[in-house]
């Protein structure tokens, strides 16, 4: 079976009010990538929006579902089904809590961690066996204030390496693509890679 990553799915909520909330840092990947590239096809239904681009010398499928973030595997089924892509040729991208600002992790398959976008796609995929970028945006200091803190704008600090977290981002996808995924995570899972320390 070809393991190729062909769907690259920013996770995120739609609407203005969201657009730059910690939640949608996934979404914005997508929308880094889109500024990289040309866009062959493209369109949108009421569970996601797709393009077709030409990415690292291949073809792929950008989406972002426009669900809710809870619902973001109704839009992972549709793209499966739609584009015949297993779940192993699947990336997601999405925020994650646990890893410090601006840290990349890249897995292959593990536990949705408490997402409730990646538990969503999990379930409708029936599977935890799908390749993830994770881009941390570290804990609130009070843990009773995680909804409010993933549902608000970067702070002054964060918009200041944001660009070059996306830049980053990017890049460890082009690697995955290019070499492997064995290959990206290697480069870019390393506790000492934050982007915001080149700064």
């Amino acid at each position: 079976m070809d393991n190729k990553i062909r769907l690259l799915l920013g996770l995120g909520n739609p609407g203005r009010k969201y657009r730059f909330t910690r939640h949608n840092i996934g979404y914005l990947v997508i929308d880094r990538l889109l500024s990289e590239v040309t866009v062959e096809a493209s369109s949108e239904n009421s569970l996601c929006w797709w393009a077709k681009v030409e990415f690292a010398r291949q073809s792929l499928i950008l989406a972002k579902p426009l669900t809710y973030m809870n619902l973001s595997g109704e839009a992972a089924l549709w793209l499966a089904n739609h584009f015949s892509v297993s779940p192993f040729q699947t990336m997601l991208i999405h925020d994650d809590l646990d890893l410090p600002w601006g840290r990349l992790k890249l897995i292959k398959k593990g536990g949705s961690g408490g997402h409730k976008g990646v538990l969503s796609v999990q379930q409708s995929l029936q599977t935890t066996e799908i390749p993830r970028l994770k881009i941390g945006i570290g804990r609130p200091v009070l843990p009773e204030n995680v909804i409010d803190y993933v549902l608000t704008e970067f702070s002054p600090s964060e918009k200041k390496t944001l660009d070059l977290i996306l830049s980053t981002a990017i890049n460890a996808i082009k690697t995955a693509l290019e070499t492997n995924l064995e290959r990206a995570m290697s480069t870019f899972n390393k506790k000492d890679l934050l982007p915001l320390q080149a700064l």
